[in-house]
């Protein structure tokens, strides 16, 4: 079926529109935020305060931040052991489809990507769980590329319903669902859903999705506050670093969380803060560099600290390391992003290039060495 392009505010047939004010109120505050405004001086009085308010972030992020960046972690690594100890959880991402109807200019799953496309029969997905679960790995996230006729609603819950008698959380980073389909997956063993806005730009954003349901912004932006109301215990945010202007995209999706966390206080909410990585023919983008990306991990951890945040192997081993129990709280270990591909080959391309390809026992190791806990699971249901 031919795609059009539809204006980027428009909801399209069959996705639901729900009653809040969060995405305006995220928009406004972030057009107001101008990195450039801040002074040491504000960063060393965002530092000094116990509870951070927005404008104490949006300091944080600020350019004016960067010398100070061992106070800031200082601060930030005695929030982490506050709130977290020394533990450490670890997970593995399942991409269980990479079938996609978005025209996204920068994902190596878009539609217009010439790649090997494949999805698990539930053969397939059970022994991918089998070996995962023997790695003693107690967590999964599940994955799929954005398309209901290939990755139908139906199909991943069936998928969760096996996956439950191997693992005992189960995330989802799926397309956006309505408050029903998200009730639904939550009942089939669903804990949490991540959701990235990529780019709080609308302006960008229209720009990088040309076409496909994705190209919806406000459907994509309500997106974990429709997972609650679906009865999700919780939710994570983030941006594609080097997409955008980072700062502003790193602002948006704190202050975003943080309108959620004010709105639904029982919601867990955590950040994953994906750098862009060569994926098919896509190779040129904004560099971030990691001095950079460990300041937005720092201000996030100090504006928010009670939130959970992952740190993906994207990123060097050297770098995931040092964030291990400073600021990072969750990270994925024994990574395969291809279709499956933890019980032999992948049975479809991968979505982008990974930097850390340790294994589970190996990442255990290197976070002991450290002093730090491996978390295989941390939540329990009754």
């Amino acid at each position: 079926m031919k795609q059009t392009a539809f204006p980027p505010m428009a909801y399209q047939p069959g996705m639901e529109a729900i009653d809040s004010n969060i995405m305006e109120r995220v928009l406004e505050r972030t057009r107001g935020f101008s990195p450039e405004k801040y002074t040491i001086d504000a960063v060393r009085a965002a530092l000094r305060t116990q509870t951070r308010s927005a404008e104490s972030f949006a300091a944080l992020l600020s350019p004016a931040a960067e010398p100070l960046l061992e106070d800031i972690a200082q601060a930030a690594r005695r929030e982490t052991r506050r709130w977290f100890g020394n533990g450490v959880g670890l997970f593995t991402p399942l991409y269980i489809a990479n079938y996609c109807e978005n025209r996204c200019t920068y994902c190596g799953f878009s539609s217009h990507q010439k790649i090997k496309r494949g999805k698990l029969s539930m053969d397939e997905l059970r022994r991918e769980a089998e070996a995962i679960a023997a790695t003693g790995l107690r967590e999964l996230l599940v994955l799929t590329g954005e398309c209901r006729a290939a990755g139908s609603v139906a199909y991943i819950g069936e998928a969760l319903a096996l996956l439950k008698d191997y693992f005992g959380v189960l995330g989802l980073e799926i397309y956006p669902l309505n408050v029903d389909e998200y009730r639904f997956l939550r009942d089939c063993g669903a804990d949490y859903v991540s959701v990235y806005q990529e780019t709080y730009d609308p302006i960008l954003y229209e720009k990088v999705h040309p076409l496909g349901p994705k190209r919806c912004y406000p459907y994509r932006f309500h997106a974990q506050e429709r997972a609650l109301l679906g009865g999700m215990r919780g939710v994570a945010f983030g941006s594609l670093l080097g997409l955008g202007d980072f700062r502003r995209d790193a602002f948006a999706a704190g202050f975003h969380a943080y309108c959620i966390q004010k709105a639904y206080p029982q919601a867990e909410i955590s950040f994953s803060f994906p750098r862009l990585r060569p994926a098919g023919n896509i190779t040129e983008f904004a560099a971030i560099t990691e001095r950079q990306l460990l300041q937005i991990m720092l201000a996030y951890r100090l504006f928010l600290p009670f939130a959970g945040i992952t740190i993906s192997t994207r990123e060097r081993p050297s770098f995931r390391d040092a964030v291990a129990g400073l600021v990072a709280t969750k990270m994925s270990a024994g990574v395969s992003v291809g279709v499956g591909g933890h019980d032999g080959e992948a049975k479809g391309d991968p979505q982008f290039m990974i930097a850390d390809g340790r294994s589970v026992a190996q990442v255990r190791e290197m976070l002991a060495c450290q002093g730090l806990q491996a978390v295989m699971i941390d939540y329990v249901g009754v």
